[in-house]
C-alpha cells in the first residue's frame, strides 16, 4: 500500500466512523462510542488535512480546463491560480508526508514499551533501568503519561523485564524507531578494576490498538493467578493478585503483577496482550511485503543492533542511519530530540524518494 491509498484508507475509516457514532446502537453504547471517539479523534488531524489536499487538486483540475480558453484573460488568471494553488497542494502533501511517517499506526496516541535486559547479566538489567528512566524523562518532557504495567526487578535495582504504558500525541510516531537492540559500552557498577565492559537490552514498541479493532474473548485466553514475587509488602505475597494470561492460537504470556488489585493487573494485562496480538498480526502482514519496503528504521526486528550507547566517549551511534552524536550525557537525561528528528528526518527522505503526488 503505498502513501495515496493508506491516505484514502484512512479517510474512509474516518467517515466509516463518522456515520457509525451517528448510529442509536452506538450512542447507547459507551464503552463503544468512547472507543469510536478516540479512534475518530485520532484520524480527524490527517483525514481533514487529505480532504483540503484532495479539494485543491480538484481546483487545480477544474483550472486547468479554464486554461484552454479563447479569452487571454481568463487563461492568464487560471495560470497564476494554478500555480498558487499547485504551492498550498506540495506544502500539504509534505505536511501529510510527515504526519504518515510509521505507516498506518503513525497517529496512534497510545503504546506499549518492553524492555528486556540482554546480555551482560547484572549490568544489563541496571542499563535496561537506565533506558527505562530515559524515556521516562523523555515523556515527561513531552506531555505524555507513563503508566508502569509490569515489571521484574533485579537484585541490583535494575530490570530484567519493564513494560510500560504510554499516551500522548505522537508518541508512536517518535517512539516507534526504538524497537531492537541497545548496546552499552562503559564501566559497570559491579566492576571494581575500571574495565569497560559490553552488554545489551532489547526495546519492543508497539502500538496500542482500540478494543474495536481487536476481536478478543474470553474464550481465546486462559487466565491463571498467582502471587506476586517482587516488591510490594506483605499483602502482594499473600495474595493471588497476579494475572497471567495465555493466548491459545499464538502462544502470547503475559503477566502483570505491579497492581495490588487482581481486576486492576486483569486490566493491565488485557492492554498488553491487545497491543502484541495487534503488533503480531502487523508483523504478519509486512512479512508478506517485505519485498517491497524499502526503509531500514521501520522494521522494528528486535533481533537488530540498532544503537551503542558509548559512555567513555560520551557517545552514541545509531546504526540504521549512521547517525553519532556526542551528548549521551544529555540523551541519558531524557533528550531524545536530535536522535528522533534525525530518524524521522530518514525516513521522511525515504517516502519522499517512494513517493510522488498525483
Amino acid at each position: 500500500m503505498n502513501v495515496r491509498q493508506e491516505l484514502e484508507s484512512k479517510l474512509k475509516r474516518f467517515e466509516e466512523l463518522e456515520h457509525a457514532m451517528s448510529q442509536p446502537e452506538v450512542m447507547g453504547d459507551s464503552a463503544k462510542m468512547a472507543s469510536y471517539a478516540r479512534e475518530h479523534g485520532s484520524l480527524a488531524k490527517l483525514a481533514n488535512k487529505f480532504r483540503a489536499y484532495k479539494k485543491l487538486s480538484d481546483d487545480i483540475h477544474d483550472l486547468s480546463e479554464m486554461a484552454d480558453s479563447d479569452d487571454p484573460e481568463e487563461r492568464e488568471m487560471a495560470k497564476e491560480e494554478s500555480e498558487t494553488l499547485r504551492k498550498q497542494r506540495e506544502g500539504l502533501w509534505d505536511e501529510l508526508l510527515e504526519m504518515t511517517i510509521g505507516g498506518e499506526d503513525a497517529n496512534r496516541s497510545r503504546c506499549v514499551m518492553e524492555i528486556r535486559a540482554g546480555t551482560g547479566g547484572e549490568e544489563a538489567a541496571l542499563f535496561a533501568r537506565d533506558l527505562y528512566e530515559m524515556y521516562k524523562r523523555n515523556a515527561e518532557a513531552k506531555g505524555w503519561k507513563t503508566e508502569i504495567m509490569d515489571m521484574s526487578p533485579s537484585e541490583r535495582g535494575g530490570f530484567k523485564e519493564i513494560v510500560v504504558g504510554l499516551e500522548g500525541d505522537g508518541v508512536y510516531r517518535e517512539l516507534q524507531f526504538e524497537s531492537g537492540g541497545h548496546r552499552v559500552q562503559r564501566v559497570p557498577e559491579t566492576e571494581a578494576q575500571g574495565r569497560v565492559h559490553t552488554s545489551a537490552a532489547t526495546v519492543a514498541v508497539l502500538a496500542e490498538p482500540e478494543d474495536v479493532e481487536i476481536d478478543l474473548k474470553k474464550d481465546d485466553y486462559r487466565v491463571d493467578k498467582f502471587c506476586a514475587s517482587g516488591p510490594g509488602g506483605q499483602h502482594v505475597n499473600k495474595t493471588e493478585s497476579a494475572i497471567r494470561l495465555t493466548h491459545f492460537e499464538t502462544g502470547i504470556v503475559v503477566q502483570c503483577q505491579d497492581e495490588k488489585s487482581q481486576l486492576k493487573n486483569l486490566a493491565k494485562a488485557l492492554r498488553v496482550l491487545k497491543s502484541r496480538l495487534y503488533d503480531h498480526m502487523r508483523q504478519q502482514e509486512m512479512q508478506k511485503r517485505a519485498d517491497t519496503r524499502k526503509s531500514l528504521i521501520g522494521s522494528g526486528d528486535r533481533s537488530e543492533r540498532i544503537r551503542t550507547y558509548n559512555f567513555p566517549q560520551n557517545r552514541i551511534t545509531d546504526h540504521r542511519i549512521n547517525f553519532t552524536l556526542y551528548k549521551l550525557d544529555h540523551v541519558m537525561a531524557g533528550d531524545l530530540t536530535p536522535v528522533t528528528n534525525a530518524l524521522l528526518e530518514y525516513e521522511r527522505d525515504q517516502l519522499r524518494g517512494d513517493t510522488e503526488m498525483d
